[in-house]
């Protein structure tokens, strides 16, 4: 098998993982789970091809049964695109944050030309939640998936997981990034770093990532360990600029990224600091000007692979 292709993993019996390299900037993992009732999808991805093909794997692996519900783990358009090419039939169950951010999308009509090559959506469009919640249960057959949120605000206000806890199997969403550089522009730099021991709490024994390679429960403590160094980092990052009058920019492109410096899409740091500025003044976070700050240090628009 071609390691850089996406590849669908039987994590447990009926429990499937869409894991697609090298999840960088729009590039996501995915999953499903099977049951007697039909097939409960967690998340989509952001193309056209690329949903088209992750939903084709889970139907040859589940004998074409029916999608009967799609968690939608958060707002983002690589999380949830490709929502509206799941049946109409299809249930998609999302917190109420994440619907209000999937209809006031704008980048999937006009994407800004910060990314290059620029996203080829392909024939999506937005599709937001029918059910809203912070907490529920959906089962298929006997199986049950419980979907809950930490109760606050982390990777963006509205994340949810999806835990199956008699096979002890995960979907966090991207309350974790396997490998690669974090991302909490919409959220919380002290609510990514509180969200860490209510992961560890699960006590899964896998971990779907919304990005990189799966967790089990020996790699699982060192991902969560090198998520709360980089938070701290970002932290205390932002407080030295504050200090010495830097804008987020400044303060990015001075700072040594350290043990961070081989993870992937490293500019979202000046997105991070964006965040972490803000919250500390109190005033809004600019998601443009931080989009185009992160190009600037990035020297160029930032690497897409769709």
């Amino acid at each position: 098998m071609d390691e850089r292709q996406p590849a669908l993993h039987e994590v447990a019996e009926g429990v499937l993982a869409w894991v697609q390299p090298d999840g960088s900037w729009w590039v996501n993992n995915a999953g499903a789970v099977s049951g007697a009732d039909g097939t409960i999808v967690i998340d989509t991805c952001a193309t056209e091809a690329r949903t088209r093909r992750f939903l084709a794997a889970v139907r040859a692996a589940t004998a074409d049964a029916p999608f009967r519900f799609a968690v939608s783990t958060h707002l983002h358009g690589d999380h949830t695109h490709g929502n509206s090419l799941l049946p109409a039939t299809t249930v998609v169950i999302a917190h109420e944050e994440t619907r209000r951010g999937i209809l006031a999308d704008t980048i999937i009509d006009d994407c800004p030309p910060v990314w290059s090559p620029l996203p080829d959506w392909g024939d999506v469009t937005r599709r937001p939640a029918d059910i809203t919640t912070a907490g529920l249960t959906v089962t298929t057959g006997d199986r049950r998936v419980e979907v809950r949120h930490p109760g606050y605000t982390a990777h963006t206000p509205g994340d949810l997981v999806a835990w199956l806890p008699a096979e002890r199997v995960l979907f966090s969403g991207d309350l974790i990034f396997n490998g690669l550089t974090p991302l909490v522009a919409m959220g919380s730099v002290d609510g990514a770093l509180r969200v860490l021991d209510w992961l560890a709490a699960f006590e899964a024994e896998v971990v779907v990532p919304g990005h990189g390679p799966l967790c089990d429960a020996r790699s699982l403590p060192g991902v969560l360990a090198a998520h709360e160094r980089y938070y701290r980092f970002v932290q205390e990052t932002a407080v030295a600029g504050r200090r010495d009058g830097l804008s987020p920019l400044a303060a990015a492109q001075g700072c040594d990224l350290g043990e961070f410096a081989s993870w992937a899409d490293s500019e979202r740091l000046v997105f991070n600091l964006h965040r972490a500025y803000a919250d500390a003044l109190g005033e809004p976070f600019d998601l443009i000007t931080a989009a185009f700050d992160a190009v600037t240090f990035n020297g160029g628009p930032m690497r897409t692979l769709v």
